[in-house]
């Protein structure tokens, strides 16, 4: 979970590509960090759950993941009836405290396969980007920024509104060129099937565009497909249409999206489109 597709460019922004439950990360822990605490607090981690975006910055997170499975909110959308209720991050400043934590909260979960790590706000370090989902009105996308040594909620979309209805993740990365951080995600890529992309800006998300017909997630699957791309015109996102049958480059110039049809849908063939291979 959380690796990047093998031959995939990177960018400064940390991109998420075929993301899946129960698939590790190899692990490095910070100097010291083992000493501070009794037990390295990744120990914790959901399975596959863990992320990762190392850098020289002390104050910024280069570790997070999702801990405390419940059946409290038994969806089961990828694949069983557990989700998360606590966020974890690390940072080398917040290490000798085990890292920092933040609950879901009464009637919440984190309805999710890994948190992703992207500078949102423009501050030069990783915020945090989750999937909350209420009870009673289903997902919505969180970002959590550190604060003095713990995790605060930065921003957040609105929640879908209706209960077991959720959102997959798509990509997080400057998509327009003007210098921001955009959000995207396939808003009920079982049932809407639109990306919505959004974003931050004077403390909040707002949504700068919307695209239907696509989709990167089957019910049931403990897999999101897809993913971010760079492979030297821009980003592009990667994408099944509606209906699985094609696979789709999306771009986004900041006020129009442009589709690009790259054959056939296959993991195989996704698993090229996002190494540049098609």
């Amino acid at each position: 979970m959380g690796a990047v597709a093998p031959g995939a460019p990177r960018l400064a922004a940390r991109t998420w590509l075929g993301l899946a439950r129960g698939v590790g990360l190899a692990t490095a822990l910070v100097a010291g960090a083992a000493e501070a605490c009794r037990q390295a607090p990744e120990a914790a981690a959901v399975p596959g759950s863990l992320i990762q975006a190392p850098g020289d910055d002390p104050a910024a997170i280069h570790s997070a993941w999702y801990e405390g499975l419940s059946d409290v909110y038994a969806h089961g959308v990828l694949g069983d009836a557990l989700e998360p209720t606590r966020l974890h991050a690390l940072s080398a400043e917040s290490s000798a405290a085990c890292g920092m934590a933040v609950e879901a909260g009464a009637g919440f979960v984190f309805e999710d396969i890994a948190p992703r790590l992207a500078d949102v706000d423009g501050d030069g370090r990783p915020e945090v980007i989750a999937v909350r989902s209420r009870f009673d009105a289903g997902a919505q996308l969180i970002v959590y920024a550190a604060r003095d040594g713990a995790l605060i909620p930065l921003a957040t979309t609105p929640h879908i509104g209706q209960r077991n209805r959720w959102l997959a993740p798509a990509a997080a990365a400057d998509l327009d060129g003007d210098g921001a951080v955009e959000i995207a995600y396939v808003d009920r890529p079982h049932l809407a099937r639109t990306l919505r992309v959004w974003r931050y800006g004077a403390g909040a998300l707002r949504e700068v565009g919307s695209l239907p017909g696509v989709t990167n997630h089957r019910i049931g699957e403990p897999v999101i497909s897809g993913g971010l791309r760079v492979c030297g015109a821009g980003p592009e996102i990667v994408l099944a249409s509606a209906d699985w049958s094609r696979l789709l480059a999306v771009r986004f110039d900041g006020n129009r999206f442009a589709t690009a049809d790259l054959g056939p849908w296959s993991a195989a063939a996704a698993r090229e489109a996002l190494s540049c291979a098609r």
